[in-house]
């Protein structure tokens, strides 16, 4: 045997068979310590969230929890990063654990969602007996008989079940959220169920907002607080993370007492009413299916069309991606570039794109900066059909009003995005920052507040362009005897535009 090698071992049958005996043993112990544990933490919500899901208990988790015993229908209104979706569903995992024969269901205004809070309290579950749980992808069963399952947003599919509890996920986001209402109080009226209802305030015309405001919905108990009650060591919030999340919102107050104090707001200016915005989000029931993104990975068929909002420091680069499937836009992919951004490695992610998607019919290129030799640049990486888009004061108000027409005839359509790099944001945040103002001269200006970002906006708005034909810009040359007239006439056409009448 040559110096420095070592024999491999010999295994027999009766070394294995022993080895095996062990594991098994061991994994028995595991569990009966893991039963007792729990056991010891039996009707302590605190003690349940301190040894079983590894969370500290802050007074207002403890303060959900009295009222979703006493209390049939519950409406949460809690400020950003307090953890909403994280406390009810550790709550709804002690009452499934310790409940016999309970049907749990979540749903949320998408499937993605939904499944997203299941993956959350399946993570709690590897700290319970091995032999008392089995998790799945979007189902949690449980030794007991109990079933916690996710659902998507689809009121004939949930008027099917017979629940027990209900948690409903950011309901004020969530489209046909009246219709979805009725389903459940059809399914929770034969067990005399509970439901929960948590949400972010968003559009004040929405059911959440009922839930939590109006007389009709007083058989809801509501639990509100705002961020300064959940500072260290009252909650999670550290004053650095405030900070830092007020720098990013800037000067937007509506998002900031939206956000941070669980309040609703909003600015009268803003282009896109949140009421349209929550309606435009995907589901079955509007759309014909619940609208999740597209694997930037994976290789797929269809007539697509593309928006990039160029930037490098101080804003981010944006690429949508946008189907038309019956005349209809679905939003596919939505990629956000960190800062600084490189020119080349954004067109070599497009160039990927584009082979494994089959090409797209257009891309519509903001080369108000660049100019031409950004078109020069893509075709030379072999990106085919970009055209520029010089962002003057008429083309903006072209495009964000077509935009704005698709979401209202109901034509375009976009999953409930959330992302945290590279930088903390959601999609109907984003859509709702644009402000406009009608100038002196008739035309609509458009911005944003200092510190925010609307290239989310911009290029969702260039690849809705996309798909059809960019005439020359207008110009006119006005007389100065006509022009106080045709400033009147431009000003009604414009209000027009924007109350949606065409005619």
């Amino acid at each position: 045997m040559t110096r420095g090698t070592r024999r491999a071992r010999t295994w027999h049958k009766a070394d294995y068979d022993l080895q095996r005996q062990q594991l098994r043993e061991g994994a028995k112990v595991l569990d009966e310590s893991r039963k007792a544990a729990v056991e010891q933490v039996r009707g302590d919500t605190a003690r349940f969230f301190r040894d079983v899901c590894k969370l500290t208990p802050f007074w207002y988790q403890l303060e959900l929890a009295q009222l979703y015993r006493e209390n049939q229908f519950l409406a949460v209104r809690w400020p950003r990063q307090t953890g909403k979706s994280t406390s009810i569903g550790a709550l709804l995992l002690q009452d499934a654990y310790e409940n016999p024969d309970l049907y749990i269901g979540f749903i949320g205004p998408s499937w993605r969602q939904t499944k997203l809070n299941i993956r959350r309290v399946a993570s709690f579950c590897r700290n319970l007996p091995a032999q008392d749980v089995r998790v799945q992808k979007t189902r949690i069963s449980f030794s007991n008989g109990s079933i916690i399952e996710a659902f998507p947003n689809n009121p004939d599919t949930v008027r099917g079940n017979t629940f027990h509890r209900l948690y409903w996920d950011e309901c004020g986001f969530t489209p046909n959220d009246e219709d979805l209402y009725d389903a459940i109080l059809f399914t929770l009226g034969t067990t005399n169920g509970k439901l929960i209802a948590s949400s972010t305030p968003f559009n004040s015309d929405s059911l959440f907002w009922k839930m939590c405001n109006h007389r009709d919905y007083s058989d809801f108990a509501r639990h509100h607080f705002t961020y300064e009650r959940a500072l260290a060591p009252n909650g999670p919030l550290s004053p650095e993370m405030v900070t830092r999340i007020k720098r990013q919102f800037g000067d937007d107050p509506a998002r900031w007492r939206r956000e941070m104090e669980a309040e609703w707001a909003e600015d009268e200016d803003v282009w896109l009413a949140q009421s349209l915005i929550v309606s435009c989000v995907g589901t079955a029931k509007n759309c014909g299916e619940d609208l999740q993104e597209f694997n930037p990975e994976a290789s797929y068929e269809g007539e697509f069309f593309g928006g990039l909002d160029l930037a490098q420091t101080r804003d981010y680069c944006v690429f949508a991606v946008v189907e038309r499937v019956n005349d209809r836009l679905l939003l596919r992919h939505l990629k956000v570039f960190s800062q600084p951004t490189k020119y080349t490695h954004v067109l070599g992610y497009i160039k990927a794109l584009q082979d494994r998607w089959g090409g797209f019919e257009k891309i519509r290129v903001d080369f108000t900066r660049e100019g031409p030799s950004i078109i020069s640049d893509m075709e030379n990486a072999g990106i085919n059909n970009a055209e520029g888009v010089n962002f003057s004061v008429p083309r903006k108000s072209e495009m964000a009003s077509l935009l704005k027409q698709r979401m209202m005839d109901q034509r375009f359509f976009y999953p409930l995005l959330t992302w945290e790099k590279p930088y903390r944001g959601d999609i109907c945040s984003e859509l709702n920052v644009e402000r406009y103002e009608l100038r002196r001269d008739g035309a609509v200006g458009f911005s944003h507040p200092n510190g925010t970002h609307d290239d989310v906006f911009w290029s969702l708005a260039l690849a809705c362009y996309a798909t059809v034909t960019m005439g020359p810009e207008p110009f006119l040359s006005v007389v100065p005897r006509i022009a106080n007239r045709l400033s009147k006439i431009r000003k009604q056409l414009v209000r027009r535009k924007m109350l949606g009448d065409t005619h």
